[in-house]
């Protein structure tokens, strides 16, 4: 197993419009990302087979891509289709051949998968509840200047929040939390069993009657986050973050906040755009920090019973840069009790 067997997301699907095409990176592969002339996504290698240049820098003429070089034009599958040099007297050759990957469009996005495999043996992450009857979604993206684990780590970390986001999300070390934590089938699953109203802005919103809550922290291998937190009957939150590995140091983040607040959802939207870039904003930049140490220092860290999940997530990312399959590991729980 590696990364490449994974799908990761390149693209919103509406940012991709009919003869246009877009430049992305994934795992550090340059990609040249356009729609055929029936509206598939294809992702082909960055790379004209002719003289090296940029396809992404080209144009798209119905469905097809045209090198912006010496106008070579390529189709889905990659093949040169035209070489307008040798007018006609062209004909196609196999050994001309731009790399092609796979790719699919779900819950509006658009995914690609550098496997080299003919099939990819898993599929992309269903998005919780989209476009379902009662529910809403505000969708952001940003860049962080660190790895997919810390990224990921940090999406699904209690412990940063009071001093990170203080007041918008926790105001002090003031609770006693208890966590189950367990590794199994390559997700990591934590359960917060006794989590009152210590949110912030949030709690008026969220919990004004001060009902029990259920809040779950999910990861799933190799990139997605999941929080799920749920007050009442109507008062229902999904913060889903897909983090895509743009290189080592340099991760694309699209998050979810899909919600469920009854009558209160449209009025709703604005809010939760508003805190979700400003949390997240925050995250930003405390990464950028830990990143900076990073280079300097070297990837050290030490561990307390808080960051079990850390560990286990760490656990899992290992094994796929070993080559390995992480729903091998050992199933493991670890019951944890900590302060927020």
């Amino acid at each position: 197993m590696k990364f490449e067997d994974f799908w990761y997301v390149v693209a919103l699907s509406k940012q991709l419009k009919s003869n246009q095409v877009l430049s992305r990176q994934v795992l550090g592969e340059w990609l040249a990302i356009f729609r055929t002339k029936n509206g598939k996504p294809v992702a082909l290698q960055d790379r004209c087979t002719h003289r090296n240049s940029r396809l992404s820098c080209g144009k798209v003429q119905q469905g097809y891509l045209q090198c912006p070089y010496h106008g070579w034009v390529y189709d889905e599958s990659g093949g040169v289709v035209s070489i307008p040099s040798e007018g006609e007297n062209f004909k196609p050759r196999a050994s001309l051949k731009a790399k092609q990957y796979h790719t699919c469009e779900q819950d509006g996005f658009i995914y690609v998968c550098l496997t080299e495999e003919i099939k990819p043996q898993f599929s992309p992450f269903s998005m919780p509840y989209y476009q379902q009857p009662g529910w809403h979604y505000v969708r952001v993206v940003h860049r962080f200047n660190n790895n997919v684990t810390n990224c990921a780590e940090n999406f699904i970390d209690i412990p940063h929040t009071v001093s990170v986001h203080p007041g918008i999300f926790r105001k002090s070390y003031q609770q006693k939390l208890e966590m189950t934590v367990t590794r199994t089938q390559g997700t990591v699953i934590a359960n917060y069993h006794n989590e009152d109203t210590n949110l912030g802005w949030w709690t008026r919103f969220l919990n004004p009657s001060h009902h029990k809550i259920y809040h779950s922290d999910r990861f799933f291998m190799p990139n997605i986050t999941s929080v799920e937190y749920q007050f009442a009957p109507r008062r229902h939150l999904f913060i889903t973050s897909q983090s895509v590995p743009e290189t080592e140091t340099s991760t694309l983040v699209y998050t979810d906040a899909t919600f469920s607040y009854g009558i209160w959802s449209y009025l709703a939207i604005p809010f939760v755009w508003y805190t979700a870039k400003r949390i997240i904003g925050q995250d930003v930049k405390i990464l950028q920090i830990q990143q900076e140490v990073i280079e300097k220092y070297g990837e050290k860290f030490a561990h307390t019973q808080a960051d079990t999940i850390h560990v286990f997530v760490e656990s899992i990312r290992k094994a796929i840069a070993q080559g390995k399959d992480p729903r091998t590991l050992p199933d493991k729980t670890v019951e944890v009790t900590f302060w927020v």
